[in-house]
């Protein structure tokens, strides 16, 4: 088990101290670590180390996010593939830009309240027991509204997206190997984000419905790139025209059949409309004649 340390970042950091250099102004220089793939287990106080920018412990065995709210500088944080199961201890991390969390155990992506500078989530491939899903906080999802572009949420077993259409900035959706099944929710979501320009849904069910693809892109002018294939301008405008053909020739049909149910209309009262002027002849009035 290892412990990131100071001790342990001043020895092995490519930036070597000067002479008679104090060890307080050394660790304030730094603006990197990258101790990714050591076999580290826990954070400890790196509250020294003021100008930490870029903090790289991917691939370690970290379960618990500590000491890292005192790194307000800190713009990069890479947290992929640990054993981490909540978000926790980032809210003063005012200035943190990209977050990356993949192949973890977290459940709920919460905690993110406050961090309104946040543009990259990267939360795919979460180690999830069996028969659950990736679901958002609310309160997070609001507080990311503004400023998140880029969401990555690949192999969650998610099956619903709709919420995300409070992220009123994202530009690209990363979403691939989940449960999504309904294109209907992907046209709601697509007419909620319209600064969306690439959206990766390989390896759902609703990419095998006919006519997944044109459905989208009719329903998205901003949409460039979906599941990896560019959209070109001469399929997006041909698309158009085979939309508005369709709509036309419905609205065509509506309007003859409208024109012959006004013709039987017609024809049913001058065939009949004469007949109340008939005055009814009853057996007593004949009786009577006599």
């Amino acid at each position: 088990m290892v412990r990131l340390t100071l001790d342990l970042i001043a020895k092995n950091s490519n930036l070597k101290p000067r002479k008679e250099e104090t060890t307080s102004r050394y660790l304030k220089k730094i603006t990197h670590i990258n101790f990714s793939d050591k076999n580290i287990d826990a954070i400890e106080d790196l509250s020294p180390c003021k100008n930490l920018s870029v903090l790289y412990l991917y691939d370690n065995r970290i379960s618990q996010m500590t000491n890292l709210n005192y790194a307000t500088n800190l713009t990069h944080l890479y947290l992929q593939n640990n054993c981490l199961s909540c978000i926790e201890n980032l809210r003063s991390l005012k200035k943190l830009e990209k977050l990356y969390l993949g192949g973890n155990y977290i459940a709920v992506i919460e905690g993110l309240e406050g961090l309104e500078g946040l543009r990259e989530l990267h939360v795919e491939s979460q180690r999830l027991p069996l028969g659950e899903k990736l679901l958002f906080d609310p309160r997070t999802l609001h507080s990311l509204a503004k400023s998140l572009s880029i969401l990555n949420i690949s192999n969650n077993n998610i099956d619903d997206i709709r919420d995300l259409e409070i992220l009123e900035n994202l530009n690209q959706l990363i979403a691939v190997d989940n449960q999504l099944l309904h294109v209907k929710d992907l046209e709601f979501l697509l007419n909620k984000l319209m600064k969306l320009w690439r959206m990766d849904l390989n390896g759902n069910p609703v990419c095998l419905k006919p006519k997944y693809r044109d459905r989208l892109i009719l329903v998205s002018k901003s949409l460039e790139f979906l599941d990896g294939k560019e959209i070109k301008n001469m399929e997006r405008q041909f698309l158009i025209n085979w939309k508005a053909s369709k709509d036309a020739k419905k609205i065509s049909k509506k309007r003859n059949s409208k024109t012959k149910d006004a013709s039987n209309s017609l024809y049913t009262t001058s065939k009949f409309g004469t007949m109340h002027h008939i005055v009814p002849v009853y057996y007593s009035q004949v009786r009577r004649a006599k």
